[in-house]
């Protein structure tokens, strides 16, 4: 088990400052931009190879979404993802974190009927699949797929969502990215789906009730936790969250110490 970060303003910009500055806070690695990782990768291989602070998960970075309405973003999206996963396995990264979608569409909002239907968006989520899966395969890594919120995506917001396609393409480099935030907008409980699917459970972000950092909201963590130790969830938590406080640096470091906390106290 170990604890990731995504790049926060407040980081130092030089990659061997920044690595160190992590391990001082108290991550074991980090959760980088695929984009990110492409432009700057000979950088970033050094500096984690110097000090010995992996890169071990991607999120983000590529252009068009595998549920995309536009069928040219979507393969756009699909190749980009597959440059990043090559680039990825220079590193030994886990994998790549990946929502149906985020932000295209919301049954939730206006006009609030999407322009396909239910049937549809799942041949486009598994004809996506069945080649990141492929890819997934081929460079030793693996899709972490997310469910969020209504308000943000409309294609996937429950795990047994998730769960069901993968089963359904039978994908064997598919897992699932349980998110925190998301899940306790849109799960009645947030051990249930844990707990039910859990041979699918892959990764985990974390980020509090208002989507900033773990500590500073009302969310409480122990159901999730305690689910994900009974099952054994040997896993990465990345902290994917805003950070409130007024000295960011400060805010952070108690937010660590916060999670480490809840995490022995469910048993880890």
């Amino acid at each position: 088990m170990k604890l990731l970060t995504h790049d926060k303003p407040f980081f130092p910009n030089e990659w061997e400052k920044k690595f160190i500055y992590l391990r001082d806070m108290g991550f074991d690695g980090f959760e980088i931009d695929g984009g990110v990782l492409l432009k700057e990768f000979d950088r970033i291989k050094k500096a984690s190879e110097v000090h010995n602070f992996p890169v071990r998960m991607i999120c983000g970075g590529y252009n068009g979404w595998i549920g995309d309405f536009d069928p040219d973003r979507r393969k756009q999206g699909i190749s980009d993802i597959n440059q990043i996963l090559k680039a990825g396995y220079a590193l030994n990264v886990q994998g790549i974190v990946l929502p149906a979608a985020w932000g295209m569409f919301s049954k939730r909002l206006p006009p609030m009927i999407p322009p396909r239907t239910q049937e549809e968006d799942t041949e486009v989520l598994l004809d996506s699949l069945a080649k990141l899966n492929a890819i997934a395969k081929e460079t030793n890594t693996t899709i972490y797929l997310e469910p969020l919120n209504r308000y943000e995506d409309y294609m996937l917001n429950h795990i047994y969502e998730a769960a069901a396609l993968i089963e359904l393409g039978s994908f064997d480099s598919v897992k699932i990215c349980y998110d925190f935030f998301h899940m306790n907008i849109e799960e009645s409980k947030m051990d249930d789906p844990i707990l039910e699917f859990h041979q699918h459970i892959g990764h985990v972000h974390l980020a509090s009730s208002h989507r900033y950092q773990p500590g500073s909201g009302h969310l409480d963590y122990q159901p999730g936790f305690r689910a994900l130790r009974e099952i054994d969830y040997d896993g990465d938590f990345a902290f994917e969250c805003r950070v409130l406080g007024d000295d960011p640096e400060v805010a952070y470091r108690k937010s660590v110490d916060f999670v480490r906390n809840e995490l022995k106290k469910a048993g880890y």
